[in-house]
């Protein structure tokens, strides 16, 4: 327990803090061009001495793909007959979506009681830097971590992970591990210490129901003339209905498999709507088991100052949330078949996949494994979930590189990240802290059986 309570320390000294106001300080913004070279200085400044500073030895990837940027390995090789673990962040933080409010800079890493605020702090720097925390302090308690690590960071992930597919694939032999422990996305909430094992897919869907090219008045021309709005109304009621239901079976996964049902049943999920989605499953069942069709944005006229005209154009924004399983094959063409169908045809469907839906078996042996070594430290059972409702790029690690993957996250859902005032609730650090020294310090004795 002394290594546990090194890490409670070092987040209540304030250390942590001060390591953490350091890294937020770094505008790494991968969507804008001025942020490519915070991305190079926090590599070249944070990671790599960071890693540097646990033996691994160093090296930068560039990108396969040009619109990603490099990638960043550190390997420490302890002996042939240990475990390999393999670790993984992302460098990167989304842009500026608004004014944070007042007293807050993004950059500058504010404490307002228990919340931390500043971008990256929960995503994904805070977290990242937790990891590093406990492996640093591992090593310096015991001489030796136990296993061998390797440590992979991207720098891209808040613009879909471009190219992480495709250098995983050529470099399977320097990613080689026995298995995944990340930190990204939120726990179940604030109080529960959570383990999940993969993610939900994205795909985002446009509906565009371009019918003319100007606005006709409503009185001389309404009645014998479509309205793209109306039109593209009932278009979307035909693929999910007022209350959340999804319509269309293609949407749906085939079944909700009885392990992650198991796996849910005492899973209690706050907040939810009454009457919102499919009732025959539970919140939990919902949120972690099941796909959702949310419209996320819906354009025709102007709303603040309408006219009496009926739109040449109507279009929405939706994104469908898919659980591994899930067939969307082409998607496009699915969904072009249900809306002709149904009297539709004028409206055209594009459709882009970003995340694809992966996760590891709740009954795999790391699972289980990793839950009870976490039980075992933790003030409260940890929640395990078969994925989280976001989407990270688990598939990699499940489908490139044949890995089981642990997620221990080290935020909570009101962590407001890609929002302003994005913060880090410091008992979550401190409890994180020591989750992932205890799992860390785990590993080296983990069953020969886990080992692949």
């Amino acid at each position: 327990m002394e290594l546990l309570d090194q890490a409670r320390a070092h987040v209540d000294s304030g250390a942590f803090f001060a390591e953490l106001a350091r890294l937020v300080a770094y505008p790494t913004v991968s969507d804008a061009p001025e942020g490519r070279a915070a991305i190079q200085a926090y590599l070249d400044e944070v990671l790599t001495p960071a890693l540097s500073g646990l033996g691994c030895e160093v090296t930068q990837h560039a990108n396969p793909d040009p619109a990603g940027g490099p990638f960043l390995v550190g390997v420490r090789t302890e002996g042939e007959d240990l475990p390999t673990l393999l670790c993984y962040g992302h460098a990167d933080v989304v842009g500026e979506a608004g004014r944070w409010r007042d007293g807050l800079d993004p950059w500058t890493l504010t404490a307002d009681g228990d919340r931390w605020y500043g971008r990256g702090t929960a995503d994904n720097k805070g977290q990242h830097l937790i990891n590093l925390t406990a492996l640093r302090l591992l090593l310096e308690a015991r001489g030796a971590l136990g296993f061998n690590l390797k440590f992979l960071f991207e720098t891209g992930e808040e613009i879909g992970s471009p190219g992480l597919t495709e250098f995983a694939a050529q470099q399977k032999e320097l990613l080689a591990a026995d298995v995944l422990v990340a930190s990204d996305g939120p726990r179940l909430d604030a109080a529960t210490p959570t383990l999940f094992l993969g993610a939900r897919g994205g795909v985002r869907i446009t509906l565009d129901a371009n019918l003319r090219p100007d606005a006709y008045h409503s009185g001389n021309w309404g009645g014998i003339l479509r309205n793209p709005a109306t039109t593209l109304a009932a278009a979307i009621a035909s693929l999910v209905d007022g209350h959340g239901r999804i319509q269309v079976p293609a949407l749906l996964p085939p079944e909700l498999p009885e392990s992650v049902r198991e796996a849910l049943a005492d899973v209690v999920v706050d907040g939810a709507d009454e009457g919102w989605g499919d009732q025959r499953l539970g919140p939990a069942e919902r949120l972690y088991g099941w796909n959702t069709l949310e419209v996320l944005a819906l354009d025709a006229g102007d709303a603040d100052r309408p006219v009496n005209a009926i739109p040449g154009r109507a279009r929405a924004v939706l994104q469908l949330r898919y659980v591994a399983g899930t067939e969307i094959g082409d998607l496009t063409t699915t969904l072009e078949k249900h809306l002709a169908a149904q009297g539709f045809p004028m409206v055209s469907v594009t459709a882009d996949a970003t995340f694809l839906a992966s996760r590891t078996p709740v009954d795999n042996p790391w699972a289980g494994w990793a839950k009870s070594t976490l039980d075992q430290v933790a003030d409260k059972p940890v929640a395990l979930l078969p994925n989280f409702g976001g989407g990270l790029p688990n598939h990699v690690f499940t489908d490139v590189l044949g890995l089981a993957t642990l997620w221990l996250p080290h935020s909570y859902p009101g962590c407001l990240q890609h929002a302003p005032d994005e913060h880090l609730l410091a008992p979550v650090a401190r409890e994180g802290l020591e989750l992932a020294t205890a799992l860390f310090g785990a590993i080296g004795s983990a069953p020969p059986t886990l080992r692949r």
